[in-house]
C-alpha cells in the first residue's frame, strides 16, 4: 500500500508539473498582436513560399502567411491569405511580391508601397461588401527569372551557335594565317629598324650641322636688315638715288626743250653743207682744170653747135 502511495503521488505531480509547463509555453507563446487579414490573388508560381512564412514590410516583419490555396473566384489562380499588424501602413498603393531568404530560399511575402510622397497619402485598404482586402500581387524577382529563362537559353544557344561558327576550321586557318603575317610583318620592322640605325645616328652630326647653317643664315639676315636699315635711313643711298634720278629727269626735259631743236638745225646746216660739197668735188672731178683757169664756158655736146668728135 505504501508503495502504491508513493507511485501515486509522484504520478500526480508528474501531470501537474506538465500541466503547468504547458500553461507557460502557452502564456509564453501567446500573441496578443491585433492583426489584419488580407489576400492575394495570383497566377504566378509561388515556389518556396509556405504557410506561417513571414510577412514583411519593407523589411520590417510585420506579419504571417495564414493559408496558401486555391481561388474560388478566378479559376488557376493560388490564393494567400496573410495576416498584418494593424500597425503596419497598409493602404490602397500597398502592393506585394514573393521573395526569397538568401540561401536557404525559403519564400516570404514581401509588401511596398508606391505612393508618390509629393501626392496625397493614399487611404488605408478596406474590404468591400463583407470580403477580405485583396493586395495585387506582382511577380517578384524568382517569376521574372523563369519568365525570362527561356529566352536566356535561346540567347545562350545562339551565343554557342556563333562561338562554334567562329571556331571552325576555316576561321581558325584565317587566324593563323594572321599571325603568321604579322610575324612577318614584325621581323620587316625589325630588319628597317636596323637599317635606319645608321641613320640615326648620323642624326646627331646632321643636327649640328643644320644648326650652324641656321646660324649663318641668322648672321646674313641680321647684315641684310642692317643694310636694308642703312638704305632707307633719310640722306642714304635711296634718298641721293632719288635726288640723282630726280636730276637726270630734269637735265633731259632742259636738253629735249633747249639743245635738241638747236641740235636739229645744226644737223640739216650740216647736211645742206655735205650736199654742196659733193656737188663741188663731183665737178672738180669732171673738170679739173677749173680749180685752175675756172669753170669757162663748157664744150658743146653731141649734137651741140661746135660739137667734134676730134674733141674727143
Amino acid at each position: 500500500m505504501e508503495n502504491k502511495a508513493h507511485a501515486l503521488v509522484a504520478g500526480v505531480f508528474v501531470v501537474i508539473t506538465a500541466a503547468l509547463l504547458t500553461l507557460l509555453a502557452v502564456w509564453l507563446m501567446r500573441d496578443s498582436t491585433q492583426r489584419n487579414l488580407y489576400e492575394m490573388s495570383t497566377s504566378e508560381t509561388v515556389i518556396g513560399l509556405q504557410p506561417q512564412a513571414a510577412v514583411r514590410f519593407r523589411g520590417v516583419p510585420v506579419g504571417k502567411v495564414e493559408r496558401i490555396g486555391f481561388d474560388d473566384k478566378i479559376e488557376g489562380n493560388v490564393l494567400i491569405r496573410i495576416s498584418v499588424d494593424r500597425a503596419a501602413p497598409v493602404t490602397s498603393s500597398t502592393f506585394a511580391s514573393v521573395a526569397s531568404q538568401g540561401v536557404t530560399g525559403l519564400g516570404f511575402i514581401q509588401l511596398d508601397d508606391d505612393n508618390d510622397k509629393n501626392s496625397a497619402p493614399a487611404r488605408p485598404l478596406q474590404s468591400a461588401n463583407g470580403e477580405l482586402p485583396r493586395i495585387p500581387l506582382r511577380p517578384g524577382g524568382l517569376s521574372r527569372l523563369l519568365k525570362q529563362s527561356e529566352a536566356i537559353f535561346n540567347q545562350a544557344e545562339q551565343a554557342t551557335a556563333r562561338l562554334n561558327q567562329l571556331l571552325s576550321d576555316k576561321n581558325q586557318q584565317a587566324v593563323t594565317t594572321a599571325v603568321t603575317q604579322l610575324s612577318e610583318a614584325a621581323g620587316s620592322l625589325n630588319r628597317l629598324a636596323k637599317n635606319l640605325e645608321p641613320t640615326v645616328a648620323a642624326l646627331p652630326a646632321l643636327s649640328h650641322d643644320a644648326g650652324a647653317a641656321l646660324r649663318s643664315v641668322k648672321v646674313v639676315t641680321d647684315e641684310v636688315g642692317i643694310t636694308t636699315r642703312r638704305l632707307n635711313q633719310p640722306g642714304g643711298a635711296l634718298d641721293k638715288l632719288s635726288d640723282g634720278g630726280t636730276a637726270l629727269s630734269a637735265g633731259v626735259q632742259t636738253f629735249s626743250a633747249s639743245t635738241l631743236p638747236k641740235l636739229g638745225e645744226v644737223v640739216d646746216e650740216t647736211s645742206r653743207t655735205m650736199r654742196q660739197l659733193r656737188r663741188t668735188v663731183s665737178a672738180v672731178d669732171d673738170n679739173p682744170q677749173s680749180l685752175i683757169f675756172g669753170n669757162g664756158t663748157p664744150r658743146p655736146g653731141p649734137g651741140e653747135p661746135g660739137f667734134s668728135d676730134k674733141d674727143d
